[in-house]
């Protein structure tokens, strides 16, 4: 029985290694965070914003109007710090792709307006498309009001967003490190890189630790003995970033809920040294609450999980190389913050195909892939009798299934998913050239599907198209390896 449940918390491992491997090889590519981190050091934000395929729809303006300069003056200098790359970087994503967790409303900083008593406070909130809408993967900066039954004016993306309120579970106002680019050395503490903290659950990878460094909150040894198997969990963050929520709340001490999974929750409550001269100690409730009291905040997912580039760095998965450079900086101090470049093959280079019996060569001519042991004559010969059903030479053949279905497909699969357009084009373009006419077959599909969703993506920007998934894709019913309950399929 042991051995099974070691067998099954390896394979679960196995799966989140990969699965984050993926996300970071294809989600962020260099070439944005390049682009991203040049605009935003010359102070231009809204070009930082377009190189990490972000939409703004704020207007700050009309926020110094409506809730006056000192909420603009906030804005201003978040969104003058705002690495939009960074904040894809961390934004929660969905199995089995590693796309980001569709139709999502993320508070990333809260304003509230000086001495203007009753009035809601102003949240600077990251959104993303419902998945029959999403195209490129793009995220959308917006301001909520705060409203119960709405949004202020300047919410542009609330009447056409399915969940317009930030979530409570996806919070990154507590932890702006993951966005804002004077505070990202926290993110070492913040996930427990430090050594400060143990990490894990009853999988093996950690224990109990002590006090937390400067005597914070603690987390009661009960708490670790009750977590489920193979659940990769910050438990040593767990106290600090409880009462940091508590904090945020209005609350020195209280309840909280952990989210373990789509069935689980775990009931935690900070609680006063009855002395008064120890710490806090978070441990597990020990009733249930009163119904006449507010359910209990959830401890957000960036303060429950292990950061996945920590494990993957623990686990030798990923060099600091190929991480972000602001997060390589933080969890690898003595490391240059660069991005290492993916290997590529060198473009025009010639391949090898047995053509009877012979090694003929195939590469660019004029921007086309063509035959290269081949006259013109007998190309034209051949093309004729292919189009009489003939059979085509070896290196024709080649050409043609580079056209229709190439070994890099899967690549260019992926890039499209994830909203490179311009890494997927270079790919098809280094195999088949820049003035190759794609041919019928499934690397036009991807293509053209892909264009056709960005169509779509307009449409719902301006509001003229509304959920329907049946009419949108009418070959299937909805895009492929989308799923209808995304929160059923977070990886863990």
């Amino acid at each position: 029985m042991l051995t099974q449940i070691a067998n099954g918390d390896s394979r679960r491992s196995f799966r989140r290694l990969s699965f984050w491997l993926r996300v970071r090889e294809f989600a962020v590519p260099p070439s944005m965070i390049e682009t991203a981190t040049a605009r935003r050091s010359v102070g231009d934000w809204a070009g930082a914003c377009a190189a990490a395929r972000v939409d703004v729809d704020l207007d700050v303006r009309s926020l110094a109007r409506t809730h006056g300069q000192h909420v603009a003056s906030q804005l201003r200098a978040d969104l003058r710090q705002l690495a939009p790359d960074l904040l894809r970087w961390h934004m929660p994503r969905v199995a089995p792709d590693g796309l980001l967790r569709p139709g999502l409303t993320i508070a990333l900083a809260t304003y509230a307006a000086m001495g203007r008593d009753g009035e809601s406070p102003v949240h600077l909130v990251a959104r993303t498309a419902p998945a029959w809408a999403d195209a490129g993967q793009r995220i959308s900066l917006a301001l909520w009001g705060g409203s119960r039954h709405g949004c202020h004016s300047e919410d542009a993306g609330a009447s056409r967003h399915p969940h317009p309120r930030p979530h409570p579970r996806f919070r990154l106002d507590l932890h702006r490190h993951m966005w804002d680019a004077r505070r990202t050395d926290e993110l070492r503490i913040r996930s427990g890189a430090d050594g400060s903290a143990g990490l894990g659950g009853r999988d093996g990878s950690g224990g109990p630790g002590g006090p937390p460094v400067g005597g914070g909150p603690v987390l009661d040894p009960e708490v670790w003995g009750a977590m489920p198997p193979g659940h990769r969990c910050a438990l040593g963050r767990w106290a600090p970033e409880a009462a940091a929520l508590l904090r945020a709340e209005g609350r020195a001490t209280g309840a909280v809920t952990v989210r373990l999974g789509s069935r689980a929750r775990l009931a935690l409550e900070l609680v006063a040294d009855p002395s008064g001269l120890g710490p806090p100690t978070l441990r597990l409730a020990t009733g249930l609450p009163d119904a006449d009291i507010l359910a209990p905040p959830v401890l957000p997912d960036a303060a429950t999980w292990v950061l996945p580039d920590l494990d993957l760095l623990r686990t030798g998965s990923i060099e600091a190389g190929r991480l972000h450079p602001l997060v390589a900086s933080a969890l690898v101090p003595d490391h240059a913050p660069s991005m290492s470049p993916r290997p590529a093959d060198r473009p025009g280079r010639p391949r090898l195909v047995e053509c009877r019996g012979e090694q003929h060569r195939i590469g660019l001519v004029d921007g086309v892939l063509a035959p290269l042991d081949h006259d013109p004559a007998e190309i034209r010969r051949e093309e004729l009798l292919v189009a009489l059903t003939g059979t085509p030479l070896p290196c024709l053949r080649v050409i043609d299934d580079a056209h229709r279905r190439p070994e890099c497909l899967e690549g260019v699969r992926e890039r499209l998913d994830h909203g490179d357009i311009a890494g997927a084009l270079a790919v098809v373009e280094q195999l088949l050239g820049p003035e190759a006419v794609l041919r019928d077959g499934a690397l036009r599909d991807e293509l053209e599907a892909a264009a056709q969703q960005r169509i779509t993506y307009g449409l719902y920007r301006s509001e003229l198209i509304g959920p329907g998934p049946g009419r949108l894709y009418p070959g299937r019913s909805r895009p492929r390896d989308r799923r209808s309950h995304p929160r059923h399929t977070q990886p863990r």
